[in-house]
């Protein structure tokens, strides 16, 4: 990542720059418990997650940042965070 004078990053570079280093807390995902609504895909501000065609999820641990709005919205507590192992 190119950081120019100023301390900003260059805009458009959101795809390029993986920000899921910056996690502290991670999703984990109880399929089981799913019961395919999407919120969570909807909600997430990173767009690290992704609804399948059989309306299961998948997330993007490139950019997901534990943020935790997906844990905290969904309604059948299908996601838990969990502490981040480095």
């Amino acid at each position: 990542m190119k950081i120019i004078i100023g301390g900003a990053v260059e805009p458009g570079t959101t795809r390029v720059n993986k920000t899921g280093g910056w996690r502290n807390f991670r999703p984990l995902y109880h399929q089981d418990k799913c019961i395919k609504c999407g919120l969570c895909s909807l909600l997430c501000p990173d767009c690290s997650i992704e609804e399948l065609e059989d309306k299961y999820v998948v997330f993007d641990f490139d950019f997901c940042k534990g943020c935790g709005i997906c844990a905290n919205e969904c309604p059948s507590d299908a996601i838990e965070m969990v502490l981040e192992e480095k």
